[in-house]
């Protein structure tokens, strides 16, 4: 699949009784489709796709979140953004990229068709009606930034930790 165009950008997106609305000032680092069975409990359903962008680049335009703390695989949890009326969740925060990194659920964007996945992560666990198509990066647990990103998208990581 083909990142979102930069001119695609800025994106808005929010929760389903509009209480929160947000906006992505710019395409993602990466869209991870998650097929783990933590993601299948959170979600309710077969995976999690997420866009993880930096945190100074989505603009909170109306309403609040609520940050509630979930337990996650690796045993540092995870804070989930949450519209405290309809309680439909917008981003995470997971303990490897802390604060500094949204990971956006995609489908709360207004137009979520703009982020197919880059690349399909713990297939290990994926449902088995699930079919992902042969073209696309996939791996059975995670993967290494250096293989799979674009450099565009490293060099803007490797700026958080400076």
């Amino acid at each position: 699949m083909t990142a979102a165009s930069a001119d695609a950008f800025p994106a808005e997106g929010g929760c389903t009784c509009r209480a929160v609305r947000y906006r992505m000032a710019t395409r993602p680092l990466f869209v991870n489709c998650c097929h783990c069975r933590w993601c299948q409990r959170e979600t309710g359903t077969a995976f999690a796709l997420n866009a993880m962008i930096e945190s100074d680049r989505v603009e909170l335009l109306q309403g609040e979140v609520e940050m509630v703390d979930t337990p996650s695989l690796s045993g540092k949890g995870q804070k989930i953004a949450r519209c405290p009326t309809c309680r439909v969740a917008l981003w995470s925060h997971y303990a490897g990229a802390g604060e500094a990194v949204k990971f956006v659920r995609v489908g709360t964007l207004d137009n979520p068709d703009l982020l197919p996945p880059d690349i399909h992560i713990f297939t290990g666990s994926k449902q088995p009606w699930v079919v992902l198509p042969p073209d696309m990066p996939a791996v059975e647990a995670y993967y290494s930034r250096s293989q799979f990103w674009p450099p565009e998208s490293i060099e803007r990581f490797k700026a958080l930790k400076r």
